[in-house]
């Protein structure tokens, strides 16, 4: 699992959360460093903050769902704002949830496990369609 902020605070909130449920965690504070660190470890899940320099978690969103390789992966947008535009425009860049910071264990652990069980399901749907062909 990959967790994108530009706040050591959120990250390292993120990660103690997780690790503490028994996920793997990596850390990256901006896009590009994303990008790099999604081709080294494939991560199952992403979780990526909007407002972010450099690359904003809108753009690093849309390039990852560009590529074949990673088009399936689920991505969660973090942001402390809880708009309507905001969530519009991170379904656009593909995003699968959105989570408003600051979140709390709970919310963060229902939401990873809710795009985790949904990846699984459509892994499987896709599995015994190719089967049946």
């Amino acid at each position: 699992m990959l967790v994108v902020d530009d706040s050591e605070t959120i990250r390292r909130s993120a990660e103690i959360f997780l690790k503490q449920s028994g996920f793997e965690v990596i850390l990256s504070s901006d896009g590009f460093d994303a990008l790099a660190k999604i081709c080294d470890h494939h991560p199952d899940l992403i979780l990526v903050d909007i407002m972010m320099p450099k690359l904003d978690g809108y753009q690093t969103c849309h390039i990852v769902k560009q590529n074949p390789a990673y088009a399936n992966t689920p991505i969660i947008m973090l942001s402390s704002k809880d708009g309507v535009f905001d969530r519009a425009r991170g379904r656009i860049a593909g995003s699968d949830q959105y989570l408003t910071k600051p979140f709390t264990r709970d919310g963060l652990l229902t939401a990873v496990n809710t795009q985790l069980s949904t990846q699984l399901i459509t892994q499987r749907n896709a599995q015994s369609k190719a089967t049946a062909s």
